[in-house]
């Protein structure tokens, strides 16, 4: 912009002292006074000339300043958070920013400053927040004013306009708007299997006058229908949700639409619910006392979540000696409690090195194997006497597990480190277990000769055996049902899991686990072993052998498939909640474990199929409450920005409004227009100063004042 001269101020430099000048002007007021008291005829031409004088002594000077003016700031507000997406409204405001942005480009005295707005996490659309950083760098004699394109859900209105300039509203919407929505007011994160939860929702239909007609409510468990009926809306529902295993279960719930509403995103709700146990309840039966039964109680009770009963057998029965009755046990062994009473109370029966003596009669232990075939869990951990003519295996037991002894004596000594199989290193039981043989490893012994043609085996391929500490008894077994994850270097059978009905049992062919407990030439993972057996016994989730898993965090859906099978991993075709499918490839990155990541930004229910398996995954709103209430509306900020001397314009079925230039003081909105204020903001340039009352020009006048009053009293 152009420079310009203006006339700044009248200044003053005198030529004589203050005090004098006061002097002077007393004297002179003193002459005139004389005068006028002998009524003088040329009083008044000496009080012209005496004002002359001490005018011309006083130095007024005219300061002229060059100004540069500023040009004024406006501010561009676009609101760009998670409601904005709901119908044309991001169209809207795109046609509204690009018109007010050309006319600007016009206006040379305005410089257009744009911003946009997000949502702020769970704290909504933080409008006024941005505006106060935007102005930040603006100084307020510069402000013109602020036009803010959204659809006015703001969860941040102040008291007053920031900068104290005119605000302008310009809505994404036709008008005021109805919605309904569905709101979840408590949802429990977590629920015990067994037992059922609350859920506490509520419909509300939002700018509705009058009481609405009753809405149907349809709720739906990991995909399945499991609920629906119809409610009264803005009445709180409560929904009882049984949970019926461990690991997530997700809860969908939605509303039937509104006639007329502005969108349906916020009519459905997610919630995932996590199903643990209560206190895991334990039997561990030791047979006799032995160096691996403390390491067995020492697990079990360091585990917080379980319930531990153990019993030992510290005297046979069939020993006939003369010790009292009083000191042969502190308590009496409720065998009939135990195995017939309370024995479906039970999530695992562990017997460690327990024979048939006659202790359990034959119908008890056909109760552990009924226990077992409608869903309970048996583990066995084995030593010398499975061999022998008292064996369990010889018992209704027998039917449940997942192997025999190959003979009467099956017992064999000697050092060995086990191995983990092929098959386990893709099993969650034993993959991945620190210090085991890597996969792909073939122990030597593990093939016989020639099961394998030359160049099979890359070299060095045999020498790749485990770091754990060495075994030196086990069991050698006859033919196995289940399936083997340890074996010996030659390749028999050390750990056999097996399904048998809704249950599952576990075989451990060897009493010697508790020397790696102790750190015997280096130990093992035993805690971990068998922490891992006892979850995939209790059918735990992340102990599913072959499993298809989905979960959604940070917005992104995280796909996990675990498989015994080798081979390449099949894709699977994801869900989302719109209904549109879409087939993911999966990438293995452990053995016996693929997985995938994909963008998850619709908030709903999320399926993974593959093949005949499939999951779910609950994903909430990223941001809660801009879903919260849809509706476009001036009830938020409309008041503030009329107060501002701004306005509220409609964008949706009328022209985006023109921008005008505006006067301090005057209104910045009017039926089609938004103003933006003239500032006058400037800097100085330049400072020039003259004479008002130069010398050649004061003297003559006074002399001429002074001659006219000397001839007029003359007269």
């Amino acid at each position: 912009m152009r420079p310009e001269q203006v006339i700044a101020a009248i200044r003053f430099d005198p030529l004589l002292p203050v005090w004098v000048l006061a002097a002077l002007g007393i004297l002179s007021l003193a002459i005139v006074a004389l005068g006028l008291w002998r009524r003088g005829k040329g009083t008044l031409l000496r009080l012209g000339a005496f004002a002359v004088l001490l005018l011309w002594l006083t130095g007024p000077r005219l300061v002229q300043e060059t100004r540069q003016s500023l040009r004024d700031i406006g501010l561009l507000v676009v609101d760009q958070s998670a409601s904005m997406q709901v119908g044309n409204r991001t169209q809207l405001a795109d046609v509204a920013r690009q018109s007010i942005e050309a006319q600007a480009a016009h206006l040379p005295d305005l410089e257009l400053r744009t911003i946009t707005v997000t949502e702020s996490g769970n704290a909504g659309t933080q409008l006024f927040a941005a505006i106060d950083r935007a102005l930040a760098d603006i100084p307020r004699s510069r402000l013109a004013g602020t036009i803010a394109i959204t659809d006015g859900q703001l969860h941040d209105v102040p008291k007053a306009t920031p900068g104290g300039a005119p605000l302008n509203l310009l809505l994404t919407g036709q008008g005021e708007e109805i919605d309904r929505r569905l709101r979840v007011i408590e949802a429990p994160g977590y629920g015990i299997v067994g037992k059922s939860v609350i859920l506490r929702v509520a419909i509300d239909d939002l700018g509705v006058s009058g009481r609405s007609d009753p809405a149907t409510l349809t709720v739906r468990r990991d995909g399945q229908p499991f609920r629906v009926e119809s409610v009264p809306v803005g009445v709180e529902q409560r929904i009882e949700i049984p949970i019926a295993r461990a690991g997530p279960t997700v809860i969908e719930i939605s509303a039937s639409p509104l006639a007329g509403e502005i969108s349906l995103l916020n009519n459905r709700a997610v919630v995932e619910i996590n199903g643990v146990r209560d206190r895991l309840r334990v039997l561990l039966i030791s047979g006799e006392p032995h160096q691996g039964e403390r390491t067995w109680r020492r697990l079990l009770k360091a585990d917080p979540s379980v319930d531990l009963v153990h019993f030992t057998i510290l005297r046979p029965p069939e020993k006939d000696d003369r010790t009292p009755l009083n000191e042969l046990a502190l308590i009496a062994f409720p065998v009939r409690e135990l195995f017939v009473d309370k024995i479906g109370e039970f999530d695992l029966i562990i017997l460690d090195r327990f024979q048939n003596r006659g202790l359990l009669p034959l119908p008890y232990l056909a109760n552990i194997a009924n226990r077992v075939r409608q869903g309970g869990a048996l583990l066995m951990s084995v030593g010398p006497e499975f061999s022998g003519a008292t064996s369990l295996a010889s018992t209704p037991l027998g039917l449940v597990l997942p192997g025999g002894p190959a003979r009467t004596n099956a017992v064999v000594d000697g050092a060995f480190k086990p191995q983990v199989t092929e098959l386990g290193q893709r099993h969650p039981v034993t993959g991945g277990l620190p210090g085991a043989n890597p996969p792909g490893a073939n122990p030597p012994g593990a093939n016989p000769p020639g099961a394998n043609p030359p160049g099979a085996n890359p070299p060095g391929a045999g020498d790749k055996a485990p770091s754990w500490g060495p075994w030196y008894r086990r069991i050698e077994p006859g033919a196995i049902n289940g399936e083997t994850l340890l074996q010996t270097p030659d390749g028999q059978p050390l750990l056999a899991l097996n399904r048998v009905g809704r249950g599952r049992t576990a075989l451990l062919l060897s009493d010697q686990i508790w020397l790696w407990s102790r750190g015997h030439e280096g130990g093992g993972p035993q805690a971990e072993l068998l922490r891992r057996i006892a979850h995939w016994l209790m059918q735990e989730p992340e102990l599913e052998e072959n499993a298809l898993t989905a979960r959604v965090a940070d917005g992104r859906l995280r796909i996990e498939s675990r498989s015994t099978d080798a081979g390449a991993p099949s894709d699977v075709v994801v869900t989302d909640p719109d209904g549109r499918k879409e087939t993911v490839t999966l990438l293995e990155d452990a053995p016996g474990r693929a997985t995938a990541v994909r963008a998850a930004s619709v908030p709903g229910v999320w399926q993974v199929t593959q093949g005949q398996r499939s999951a779910y995954a609950a994903a909430g709103a990223a941001n809660p409450p801009e879903l919260a209430d849809l509706r476009a509306t001036a009830k938020i900020a409309g008041s503030l920005a009329r107060a501002s001397g701004g306005g509220v314009h409609w964008l949706a079925g009328a022209e985006v409004p023109e921008v005008r230039r505006t006067e301090d003081g005057r209104a910045a909105s009017g039926s089609a227009w938004v103003g933006l204020q003239r500032r006058h903001d400037h800097v100085v340039t330049g400072v020039a100063a003259s004479e008002l009352l130069p010398g050649w020009l004061s003297l003559p006048v006074m002399i001429g004042l002074l001659v006219l009053a000397w001839r007029r009293e003359g007269r």
